[in-house]
């Protein structure tokens, strides 16, 4: 059996899976790289998959950060991720003119936690979305590409800031190559819940398996209503940041119905498709970018209550991925 982890995108909402990747490392004893054989990640979720297989630096065979540690990425980290001068929220106009926050403050954390580490040093398969704004397609980071293709073997940090350079929300990546370069903006604006990437990549290494195990977690499903008496006066600048919430939640819940389909249980009937997820309540907020203390704890607290959602679901996908 094959083991797919896949981690939706959703900004400072990561803190939700990552709450229940802890959850799974508590009660397996193991580190998520450990236990599965491919990891897909968009935007918060590529942070978190790179940051789950980024190896030690004493030790290159074990992951540096245990999720845990990477919640308190969020916790500590937050404010300075989606950081701006005052000068700059007023020369572009309160987010009209230029994106929300500059790259300096996701740059600087990035690389503090991935350094100089490179794509193909991943603890096991992995595989990153971003979108080429120039060559309009889709662009996937794949670990084991970079590890027969030096070309392709980009910093884990490049990569990390690649696929969550939100469109609104930052400037798109520039990302240099040998005598040319990508410009990629996150990969959420075509699969923010990447689970069916995932799944076709690894049966494309494994043609001959036929016993997939995907599990797929979520950032919290926006529950927002848009009233049609207000949406059908908006214009470009009121659809400007709900269009991208709506791509984002569209997205997700078309991948989970496809996969629900394709990924029948096994032959003892036992499941073989996990999608977490849960409703985002009112005292959270649904904003990318929200790092203030108390939406932080609510964050966190929301992940808590996926985890009790959950309980029996985790406690036998633990017994089948620790094996």
């Amino acid at each position: 059996m094959k083991k797919i982890l896949s981690i939706d995108g959703g900004g400072i909402r990561g803190i939700v899976p990552a709450v229940l990747l802890a959850e799974i490392e508590r009660r397996t004893g193991k580190r998520i790289a450990d236990m599965f054989d491919m990891i897909g990640g968009t935007s918060t979720g590529g942070i978190l998959t790179l940051g789950l297989t980024k190896p030690d630096k004493n030790n290159s065979q074990r992951p540096q950060y245990t999720a845990e540690q990477l919640i308190s990425l969020y916790e500590r980290e937050g404010n300075q991720i989606f950081s701006r001068s005052r000068w700059y929220g007023l020369r572009s106009l309160g987010n009209l003119l230029s994106p929300k926050y500059t790259a300096h403050g996701i740059e600087g954390i990035l690389e503090k936690y991935f350094g100089e580490a490179r794509l193909s040093e991943a603890l096991g398969d992995v595989i990153i979305t971003s979108y080429d704004i120039e060559r309009r397609q889709s662009y996937f980071f794949k670990s084991h590409k970079a590890k027969m293709d030096s070309s392709k073997d980009f910093l884990m940090r490049r990569v990390a800031r690649a696929t969550s350079a939100a469109p609104t929300y930052f400037p798109p990546s520039r990302v240099e190559m040998e005598n040319d370069y990508l410009a990629l903006v996150d990969g959420g604006v075509f699969a923010n819940n990447p689970a069916m990437c995932a799944y076709v990549e690894v049966r494309s290494i494994y043609p001959q398996q036929d016993d997939f195990l995907v599990v797929s977690i979520g950032t919290g499903e926006n529950t927002k209503r848009l009233p049609y008496e207000q949406v059908s006066n908006w214009g470009v600048l009121n659809w400007a940041q709900p269009v991208l919430e709506v791509v984002f939640d569209g997205i997700n819940d078309t991948i989970d119905y496809q996969l629900q389909q394709i990924v029948r249980p096994a032959a003892d009937g036992s499941k073989r498709y996990y999608r977490f997820q849960i409703k985002l309540p009112k005292e959270v907020n649904e904003e990318l970018d929200d790092c203030t203390p108390n939406n932080i704890r609510g964050l966190r607290l929301l992940g808590e209550e996926l985890v009790h959602n959950y309980d029996e679901d985790i406690a036998t996908l633990c017994d089948l991925i620790k094996q």
